[in-house]
């Protein structure tokens, strides 16, 4: 009986000691919040909030103690007062900005794989899509806001030219983003897309961390770290490729080998050129990386060698014109990403590009060389939820030469600043600034950036976004004028963004202005011209892309329409006009359907563009033609024969259209003052691929249907 009682009082002093915590949890609009967990931090001491939002709780603890009160959806709540003061409380929780459900700043970014929330493609996309034969950027052209210049091959973007587009891999400057070729003759992506997980593809109204791009940036990650040791078989009408990853521990290392050669593929399927050596070459790309202790390092190398000769008509000499190629390309690529602390991120990244061709063309010999060298370094602070800031430095070292001209080179130092405010997880702000010094013309230049988004509705939003863009012109030109200013862009973007399930849409408007764009008097830019930097223009236009993977069972697609209306007065046009590479109507429509039954993914995908101007010499005015539309229809195949191995078979202009893509005029009239003309059109009227793919792998399941 005394134990009892001395148990007791001990219990009833413990009762006296511990103090009462209570209050109300309630959200911005005062509402109360049921089921917040409330509890005083490295203790057990707490509760949860009732219906009306109320709490109560005891604790023994004493002096300065630290409340922490959290539910789903909202801001973390952390506050350091005495016990003591811990009574009727009234605390408000803040909606959090890190839900799904958070609006975005995605003004003009078009996002595939990585942790994009909002992907318009996925990584498999790339090579997924009918016509396309593995080619990234001929998938990112099936986007909005991409013009159709099939002849051509590269990125032209919402009016305008494919330089005007920049590329990057995890982080770092790629100078020579594409494959040489022929005159005529699509060139395509110098890199494999089977090492990248995503890519970021921006038609406007990019961060502040790039520069010297006037339309756009293209952003592709590799994979950050794979799962397991595979090997990778591909035997194709092109050619072979071989593919290994090995893992140990926290390294791994991953090799691609590609040898193509088009031999017995033109011996299939001629086209109308004459080929004295055919396009081949070979190429390697190898990713290792290691995982440190706070962080990830990747180190990526490149090398590709492709060579042709090849003669082809040409409308102003009687014998065709014989031309030749051999290409060299070497890229490393170097980034470390790691944390600083709890709230920080550092990252670092370089490469070095150095790129070798030798043309001969007209018996003439030309060899060209250009080195690069890129470095970047940033700090992301996240200072709370709502507020994040990015500041950094970079520095670009480019050298050019070429055999008729004496080597020149430039060097660009840029510091740029971008935060991010959250008002709320529907309310969102970017603002960035981004300052520029080009050492060949001693230019120094600043670019505002701003972005502002609002959630509409659960699952959409609006976003606007402003920025100053600018880029010098190309080494083409430097190389005889090196005083010419940095040309400039402004962007005006609207777009409109809805997400449910796997079904997506974006609807964009915009308006691109352009400013000291280089004129010149002589057909094209020679020492002699004489010029200036007067020349202006403009590119307006929507972009609508839908993407559905909900309606039909088995079965993804999407639809992208462009509409583009622009106009410039540049190089040596006598008046303001639009370009040749634009067309006013864009659309593209793709299909997947997976069959288990045939054990096949079949897909097709069809591209439609109005006519492109071009300058009939045979009518008054300048560029007030147009050419007839373009059509083009495409299908594949994928057949798994089993786990580990497929049958792969792709044809591109399935009916045959007969596109002409503009017109080459005779320098002189006939005897009547009529200028003969030739259409310019494709060098072979359908394409076909064949692949063989086999996968080996340690699960013995894995295979590369996702990569075709």
């Amino acid at each position: 009986m005394k134990r009892v009682l001395i148990f007791g009082l001990l219990c009833f002093q413990l009762v006296l000691q511990a103090q009462s915590i209570d209050g109300r949890i309630v959200d911005s609009k005062d509402e109360p919040i049921l089921g917040a967990n409330i509890y005083l931090e490295n203790t057990y001491d707490g509760t949860t909030s009732d219906e009306q939002g109320k709490f109560t709780f005891v604790s023994s603890k004493k002096g300065l103690q630290t409340l922490i009160v959290s539910y789903l959806g909202f801001a973390t709540y952390r506050k350091s007062i005495s016990v003591s003061q811990m009574k009727n409380l009234t605390i408000k929780l803040k909606e959090s900005v890190n839900t799904l459900d958070a609006v975005e700043l995605t003004a003009g970014a078009y996002q595939a794989g990585g942790k994009a929330k909002v992907t318009v493609l996925k990584p498999l996309d790339v090579v997924t899509t009918a016509g396309e034969a593995g080619d990234y950027i001929s998938a990112i052209n099936t986007l909005p806001g991409t013009q159709t210049v099939a002849e051509d091959g590269r990125l032209y973007v919402r009016g305008g030219e494919a330089g005007e587009v920049q590329t990057y891999i995890d982080g770092a400057r790629v100078f020579k983003p594409y494959a040489a070729a022929a005159n005529g003759v699509p060139t395509r992506g110098r890199f494999s897309p089977f090492l990248f997980d995503g890519f970021t593809f921006s038609t406007g109204g990019y961060s502040a961390e790039y520069g010297q791009a006037l339309s756009s940036v293209l952003l592709l990650n590799t994979i950050s770290y794979p799962t397991q040791n595979q090997t990778n078989i591909n035997l194709m009408d092109l050619g072979v490729s071989l593919g290994h990853t090995i893992m140990k521990d926290s390294t791994s290392l991953s090799i691609n080998a590609m040898y193509i050669n088009l031999k017995p593929y033109q011996k299939l399927i001629p086209d109308k050129y004459v080929w004295h050596k055919v396009y081949n070459g070979g190429s390697g790309e190898l990713v290792f990386r290691k995982k440190l202790k706070n962080g990830l390092l990747k180190v990526y190398g490149a090398y590709s060698n492709t060579n042709y000769d090849v003669s082809q008509d040409n409308i102003n000499f009687e014998n065709k014109i014989r031309t030749a190629s051999d290409d060299k390309n070497v890229y490393v690529n170097t980034s470390y990403t790691g944390s600083l602390g709890d709230k920080s991120v550092l990252k670092v990244s370089a490469s070095y590009s150095h790129n070798k061709t030798k043309i001969i063309r007209f018996a003439t010999s030309l060899k060209e060389f250009e080195n690069g060298a890129y470095f970047k370094a940033n700090i992301k602070h996240q200072f709370s939820e709502r507020f994040k800031l990015l500041s950094g430095v970079s520095y670009l070292q480019s050298d050019y030469a070429t055999t008729t001209v004496s080597k020149f080179n430039n060097n660009i130092t840029a510091a740029y600043t971008e935060g991010d405010l959250f008002l709320s997880k529907n309310i969102g702000f970017k603002f960035g600034l981004r300052a520029e010094h080009t050492a060949i013309n001693d230019e120094f230049k600043l670019a505002p950036r701003l972005a502002l988004a609002v959630k509409t509705a659960q699952n959409g939003q609006l976003a606007l976004s402003y920025g100053n863009f600018y880029q010098l012109a190309s080494n083409k030109i430097l190389k005889y004028a090196s005083n010419i200013s940095n040309r400039k862009a402004t962007h005006y973007i609207a777009n409109y963004q809805y997400k449910k399930g796997k079904q997506l849409f974006i609807a964009e408007a915009y308006y691109k202005k352009y400013d000291d764009l280089l004129k010149y008097d002589t057909a094209t830019f020679l020492p002699s011209s004489t010029y200036n930097q007067t020349g202006n223009g403009y590119a307006k236009g929507i972009d609508i892309f839908w993407r559905d993977g909900a309606s039909i069972k088995n079965f993804e697609y999407w639809i992208s329409y462009s509409y583009l209306d622009s106009k410039r007065d540049y190089k040596n046009y006598p008046a303001a006009a639009t370009p040749n590479f634009t067309s006013k109507h864009n659309v593209s429509l793709v299909g997947k359907y997976w069959s288990s039954k045939l054990k096949s993914q079949i897909g097709f995908a069809y591209n439609f563009a109005t006519g492109r101007p071009y300058n009939d010499r045979n009518a008054s005015g300048f560029m007030q033609a147009n050419t007839k539309n373009y059509n083009n229809v495409s299908f594949n195949w994928a057949y798994l024969i089993s786990q580990q191995k497929i049958l792969y078979f792709s044809v591109t202009n399935v009916f045959g259209f007969n596109n002409v893509y503009g017109y080459d005029y005779k320098n002189t009239p006939n005897i009547n003052g009529t200028y003969a003309r030739e259409a310019i059109t494709p060098n072979v009227k359908r394409g076909v691929f064949i692949g063989y793919f086999w996968t080996i792998s340690a699960d013995k399941s894995s295979n590369q249907l996702k990569d075709l």
